[in-house]
């Protein structure tokens, strides 16, 4: 089967990540559905480090084989496959799912308030549009991954409290830009409060017309910053594309 410009860009999105220290082990997933479809989509193969991800290590997930493959991990892991099963299937906005535990927004989700104030031009591109899900009840099979998914609703990402960070967008390109600058401003903000001298929090209407400017940005900064990680990948890592 020929490999496609999805599973390309999925793949590119794991070399990336790795490179950015935002993977674990070989824990943790992304995944994208092919056009025209909610329920069937590609997520990385159980048990390969971020930096080793090829576009051929993508498996295919259907309606036709979910039920079959969650019987076998060490194919999908089975979070995996039950976080973006029930989140595609539920949530028909979130077309692209992107989940880590990385450093600072995982440090983020370990505060008792982990509300991330409008403190720079980064942290206001997320003013009021991440849900925070704080009932963490174990990891995310079948029951948890259930109330993640209604927990999201209309939001773009979430904020899994003690566990991690979950971005979405109607593509690729966008759901792993939103993972990458929210891992940044989780920084910053962690960074800030580490100083313990008072947040200069900007204004409600200051924060939403950032937050919208950042959304109606004349020129698709999410895909051009995707365009680039490939071509740095594409001379430095080409068999990402395999």
């Amino acid at each position: 089967m020929e490999i496609t410009d999805l599973q390309k860009d999925l793949a590119a999105t794991f070399r990336w990540a790795a490179r950015l220290n935002m993977n674990e082990a070989v824990a943790n997933h992304f995944s994208a559905c092919i056009p025209g479809s909610n329920t069937d989509f590609y997520v990385n193969r159980s048990g390969i480090h971020f930096s080793q991800m090829k576009a051929s290590d993508l498996i295919l997930v259907t309606k036709d084989n979910i039920d079959d493959l969650k019987k076998k991990p060490e194919v999908v892991d089975s979070t995996a496959i039950h976080i973006h099963g029930t989140i595609h299937k539920k949530v028909p906005h979130a077309r692209c799912i992107f989940h880590v535990h990385s450093k600072y927004s995982t440090a983020l989700s370990a505060l008792k308030d982990p509300y991330l104030p409008p403190i720079d031009q980064n942290t206001m591109r997320f003013y009021n549009r991440v849900s925070i899900y704080n009932e963490y009840g174990g990891m995310g099979f079948e029951e948890e991954s259930i109330k993640m998914a209604n927990a999201l609703g209309n939001k773009q990402h979430m904020l899994l409290s003690n566990h991690g960070i979950l971005t979405t967008g109607e593509n690729i390109s966008d759901g792993f830009d939103a993972l990458y600058y929210f891992e940044k401003s989780a920084e910053t903000y962690m960074t800030a409060l580490s100083t313990n001298k008072e947040l200069n929090i900007v204004s409600h209407e200051v924060a939403e017309k950032t937050a919208q400017e950042w959304a109606n940005y004349p020129t698709d900064l999410a895909r051009a910053h995707l365009d680039q990680i490939r071509l740095i990948l594409d001379k430095e890592e080409p068999d990402y594309k395999n």
